[in-house]
């Protein structure tokens, strides 16, 4: 599979059930402040409480029976595992996540919820490798990598695919940039049906992996990324960063 419009308008319409077309929302003070016309995509108002539900949403249910029935496994400290035990939940299947054992109890107390099962590990990439490895062969579920997966790309191009229905003559669109699956699906759809919309990355300026990516023309990981900003810590993919 690779990532292209039509798997992200089959994705739409795969998903359309379970997500929420949410909400834009525009602020007078902070137009007048830049001088623009602002708007903002409230995806923090979607199912599990982020755009992660999209691709995962995308992805559970693009699994054929017989892959269904093994379940799906995937390791997150973040919005990527609540998005997956929901979205497993939803299609009635076994959903794993494996956690870092310095996973907030809150985040532990979601999945829970959603009926996932959970695995901890130490909060290393080796450890977190090693873990998913182990337990993949041993139930043989189908990982779900939070943001290296074309069809999780395709979940998050949704979102273009919604703003440019509702605001088609908008001259800019920025995304923030972690693992690179948001901005990779969206930029692939805003290319494709409006190519005259500029498209910006943002990201922290001591966790810029991406930009310097971008300058050396091959993947650069972060290494000690300092932001507050958790879920932009992550280095683009090796899918993402040629999108």
């Amino acid at each position: 599979m690779q990532l292209s419009l039509q798997t992200i308008e089959l994705a739409h319409n795969r998903i359309k059930p379970y997500i929420i077309n949410t909400p834009i929302k525009s602020n007078e003070e902070i137009n007048h402040s830049v001088g623009s016309d602002i708007y903002f995509k409230c995806e923090n108002l979607q199912n599990s409480g982020s755009f992660k539900f999209r691709g995962a949403s995308n992805a559970v249910f693009s699994l054929n029976d017989e892959e269904a029935y093994q379940g799906v496994i995937t390791v997150s400290s973040g919005n990527h595992g609540t998005a997956l035990s929901l979205a497993a939940k939803n299609r009635g299947i076994k959903a794993t996540v494996i956690l870092p054992s310095n996973a907030t109890q809150h985040k532990r107390n979601l999945i829970k919820e959603l009926g996932a099962n959970i695995i901890e590990c130490e909060p290393t990439v080796n450890s977190r490798e090693k873990t998913l490895l182990y337990h993949q062969k041993k139930t043989g579920a189908t990982v779900i990598h939070p943001y290296n997966d074309y069809r999780i790309m395709s979940g998050q191009g949704t979102i273009a695919l919604e703003i440019i229905e509702e605001i088609p003559d908008l001259d800019i669109i920025m995304f923030p940039i972690g693992g690179g699956g948001l901005i990779s699906g969206n930029a692939l759809a805003i290319n494709s049906i409006s190519p005259n919309i500029d498209i910006i990355g943002a990201e922290p300026e001591l966790a810029n992996d991406a930009q310097q990516s971008l300058r050396k023309k091959e993947l650069i990981p972060s290494k000690y990324p300092e932001t507050i900003a958790d879920g932009l810590r992550t280095s683009l993919g090796s899918k993402t960063f040629p999108i």
